[in-house]
């Protein structure tokens, strides 16, 4: 069976630091040891005590780290998703 996504809006806002548009984060030291995800291009926060921290955001599926020039996408539930800048505009188009 083939289908067709339905169509619908969603808030698009690149991530930035110190907004806070993130669910929350987790130490560095885990992300790299725990083997989740590639950690090549993900944001990196140094707090004041020397420990570095990665955001993330909470979803049905899990844990989904945000990546150096990612969009935070919300849907209409209040869902939210990441999806990086080299992607973000083939499945998005700008609407007013």
């Amino acid at each position: 069976m083939k289908c067709k996504r339905v169509e619908f809006v969603a808030d698009v806002v690149q991530y930035e630091i110190g907004k806070d548009m993130e669910d929350g984060f987790a130490n560095w030291t885990d992300v790299v040891t725990q083997g989740w995800i590639v950690t090549d291009f993900l944001v990196k926060i140094t707090r004041e005590d020397g420990t570095i921290v990665c955001p993330y955001i909470k979803n049905r599926r899990g844990y989904t780290f945000i990546g150096e020039g990612d969009y935070i996408i919300t849907d209409a539930d209040g869902t939210k998703h990441v999806c990086g800048a080299d992607k973000i505009w083939k499945r998005y188009e700008k609407v007013d």
